[in-house]
């Protein structure tokens, strides 16, 4: 996807986080992050728009963790989230495609600013889930394109590093197939990081194959990985469950 693309989808999906979190009501359980309410889910994400636009705005080459969000509370915490997140966009938007910033998955898109529009556009479209959750209401749908991506990184990107617990004692193989844009990855667990590859490669112990868009929510745990789209091993999916949460 273009950089562009990306940055229409943040933009939308951050307006949409917004307007559902103050509909739920900021003081709600969020189901999906049951230690959160909605005042936590804005918090962190507006904090996180804050720091990933520093990355990018700064040309900052050097990590830095994530500030706690602010002790607001309703309309002011509403504003201060609205504030950081059409402050990402803008940056996103006017920054220099060559700008040189830190990254932290081992795979990424070609750029730094391409990252860090896909990263902020996906982190966004989870917690708008999390608003969803909420407020009760079902999930409004992204592309099959956006979905697909969406997998990739998390799969070839998140869970390919060091800190993935998705393991396993002995050698398995998970599949998981978008039965409408016709992805396919293969992911071989074991004792190491899962690694991740496109196609596929080999007989698989389980398969969960479903549209991108269930298998995005799924995949992040929003979702239940269950059901018909499951086949073989479901001890692997439960796994996934428990384990690879990010």
């Amino acid at each position: 996807m273009k950089i562009t693309e990306y940055v229409e989808v943040l933009e939308r999906e951050g307006e949409l986080l917004a307007e559902t979190a103050e509909r739920a009501g900021l003081a709600t359980i969020v189901p999906s992050c049951p230690t959160w309410r909605v005042t936590d889910l804005l918090r962190h994400t507006g904090a996180v728009h804050r720091w990933a636009a520093s990355f990018v705005q700064d040309a900052a080459v050097e990590p830095t963790p994530i500030p706690d969000g602010p002790e607001l509370v309703g309309a002011e915490l509403l504003a201060w989230f609205r504030e950081g997140h059409a402050a990402l966009v803008r940056t996103l938007t006017e920054a220099p495609a060559d700008v040189q910033c830190w990254t932290f998955l081992p795979t990424a898109p070609p750029s730094p600013l391409s990252f860090w529009a896909r990263r902020q556009a996906h982190e966004t479209t989870v917690h708008r889930m999390d608003a969803e959750a909420a407020l009760g209401t079902a999930f409004s749908p992204v592309s099959p394109e956006f979905a697909e991506d969406g997998v990739d990184e998390l799969l070839t990107g998140f869970h390919a590093r060091p800190r993935s617990r998705v393991r396993t004692p002995q050698p398995r193989v998970l599949r998981i197939r978008a039965a409408d844009t016709g992805a396919v990855w293969t992911v071989h667990l074991s004792q190491e990081p899962p690694r991740a590859v496109l196609g596929d490669a080999g007989p698989a112990d389980c398969e969960v194959t479903g549209e991108a868009a269930w298998l995005y929510a799924a995949l992040w745990n929003r979702l239940p990985l269950t059901g018909p789209e499951v086949t073989g091993d479901e001890t692997l999916t439960r796994l996934w469950v428990e384990a690879a949460g990010i």
